[in-house]
């Protein structure tokens, strides 16, 4: 037992539930001023000094791994994710001096809708509506440190240091297969398109390589085969007496077998 204070004693009992070795219970006990009763203050389970314990908690946003999300999961970004930034800048107002004022895009607005019957999404002259018609509205894009996070990513899975591409015979640069990206990505990387290689539909680096290189080897051409020969089988008949004018007769009288050639 360990006294906690004056008239406060904590007595502690082995625990014998299945799992909690080396845990114990804890009882706190009490006596108020002048009282003859003592009562009961807590009963806890603790760990003592040996106890199992369970590993320190992290949250799920950092046990997170790739591969993880199934179908149906939602995955949120903070608002002030690293890797994100705005799509567009700027308020989502026109300026003062706009040839579009306020009064105008709402009369615009009002004939767009009454003639197609549509409502109004964004009004004219906006920000939004202007990155809407460049077909670049999206609330945030890749920041750079999301871009260098994402080629650091990509080039340790299939980049120049794998073991793969360190016995290629050809890097991807020149490959056939490969499908160039957009953006400043396409400096350093595309994507695979050979369904036999390692790589199929990932992104690679230029640097990378693998036995699939479409110049690596060519697949030579099957011998052709020769025309089939037919051999046909006749008897040709040889005479084993010469006839008196220094030519050969065949021999009538002996037909055996012996006297036959056959090519």
């Amino acid at each position: 037992m360990v006294s906690e204070g004056d008239r406060v004693v904590t007595h502690y009992f082995e625990s014998k539930e299945p799992g909690y070795r080396g845990w114990r219970w804890a009882v706190t006990v009490a006596r108020a001023s002048r009282a003859k009763n003592v009562t009961l203050d807590e009963t806890v389970l603790l760990p003592g000094a040996d106890a199992l314990l369970a590993p320190e908690w992290v949250p799920w946003s950092e046990r997170l791994r790739p591969g993880d999300m199934g179908p149906g999961d939602l995955l949120p970004t903070e608002a002030e994710d690293l890797r994100l930034e705005p799509g567009w800048t700027g308020e989502d107002e026109p300026p003062p001096n706009s040839v579009v004022s306020g009064e105008l895009a709402e009369l615009v607005d009002a004939e767009d809708a009454e003639l197609t019957d549509r409502p109004v999404a964004t009004s004219r002259g906006s920000i939004a509506a202007v990155a809407e018609e460049l077909g670049t509205r999206r609330a945030r894009v890749l920041s750079r440190y999301g871009l260098y996070a994402a080629a650091d990513r990509w080039d340790e899975s299939f980049g120049p240091k794998t073991p793969m591409a360190q016995a290629a015979p050809a890097t991807c640069v020149s490959c056939a297969f490969l499908i160039p990206m957009a953006g400043s990505l396409k400096q350093a990387f595309g994507v695979c398109a050979n369904e036999f290689g390692p790589a199929d539909g990932h992104v690679v680096s230029l640097a990378y390589g693998c036995g699939g290189h479409s110049e690596a080897a060519v697949m030579p051409k099957p011998p052709e085969r020769a025309p089939h020969a037919l051999d046909t089988m006749r008897v040709d008949a040889y005479s084993l007496r010469p006839d008196r004018a220094g030519g050969s007769v065949p021999d009538e009288a002996d037909g055996s077998a012996d006297d036959l050639g056959h090519s």
